[in-house]
């Protein structure tokens, strides 16, 4: 882990994305998103920046399954 890195929880990745927790994990379990570590309650830890990728490419992904908005 680099010093210079902002790393969350899931539920901290939830908040801040605004989708649930859920959501991340399911993120996770498709390989859109990578454990980097666990905090010292065991707790899986992620980095903002991996975080960010995550949350951009599905919402992409949604909005071409979507379409564009009426």
């Amino acid at each position: 882990m680099e010093d210079n890195e902002v790393w969350m929880t899931a539920r901290e990745a939830a908040d801040l994305t605004g989708v649930s927790p859920q959501t991340v994990y399911s993120w996770i379990r498709r390989g859109h998103l990578k454990v980097e570590g666990l905090d010292h309650g065991g707790q899986k830890l992620l980095r903002h920046i991996d975080v960010a990728r995550a949350e951009k490419a599905t919402r992409a992904k949604a909005k071409r399954v979507l379409g564009p908005a009426a």
